[in-house]
Formats: structure tokens, C-alpha cells, sequence
């Protein structure tokens, strides 16, 4: 499976970006879709989750409540809804993918067997 993460760019604090994931060569069904993030001189770190089969979500407490992640059958895509952003939300953003993840491990990178290239969103203060 490939991934492709886009939609990054700059932004004021404040503002909304909105990112998406693509697969090329099979579909999202039965996996479970993360994004992630890293910052300069940060680990990776988990910011949301969405199992396709049945839209189970996972977020971070950083995130909860400003950003919204959904599928999108047709477009066999992931989105990451980005509101109310936050210069601490600078990072570059990847999604990643596999099956079988569970809820509980939603958050953990090393469950993730795919993943993108990264997108970069920058937030300016």
C-alpha cells in the first residue's frame, strides 16, 4: 500500500488546514488509518486514528476537540480536519496504515506497517 499525505501549507494561529491521505493500490477497507507528527528536534507523536470498518476514532488530548478525522469511501481517502490551530501544531504530518489494529493501540506508531512522506504544516503566531 502507498500512502500520499497532502494539504499542508501555512497558516495563521487560529486558522483551519485540512489534510488528506490517499492509498494507491488497494483500498482503506479493514484497515485502520493514523496520523502522526513530528516537530524539529521531537519524537513522532500520535494525533488521530480512524478504523475504517466501523469509524472507531482515537485522538490525542492535544488535539481533542480541534481536529476531526473521517473517511471518505468514494474517494478512498482519510481526512484530517484542522481547526483552531496552534503554533505548537507545527510538524510535518504522516498518515500511516494497517490492519488489525486495535482501539487500544490506535496511538502506538509501531502498529502502523504503511506509510506516507509527510505533508508540512506550519502555524504562525
Amino acid at each position: 500500500v502507498q500512502l500520499q499525505a497532502s494539504g499542508g501549507g501555512l497558516v495563521q494561529a487560529g486558522g483551519s488546514l485540512r489534510l488528506s491521505c490517499a492509498a494507491s493500490g488497494r483500498t482503506f477497507r479493514s484497515y485502520t488509518v493514523g496520523w502522526f507528527r513530528q516537530a524539529p528536534g521531537k519524537e513522532r507523536e500520535f494525533v488521530a486514528a480512524i478504523r475504517w470498518n466501523d469509524r472507531a476514532t482515537s485522538y490525542s488530548e492535544s488535539v481533542k476537540g480541534r481536529f476531526t478525522i473521517s473517511r471518505d469511501n468514494l474517494q478512498n481517502t482519510v481526512t484530517l480536519q484542522m481547526n483552531s490551530l496552534k503554533p505548537e501544531d507545527t510538524a510535518v504530518y504522516y498518515c500511516a496504515a494497517s490492519q488489525g489494529v486495535i482501539i487500544s493501540n490506535m496511538n502506538n506508531p509501531t502498529a502502523y506497517r504503511y506509510w506516507g512522506q509527510g505533508t508540512l504544516v506550519t502555524v504562525s503566531s
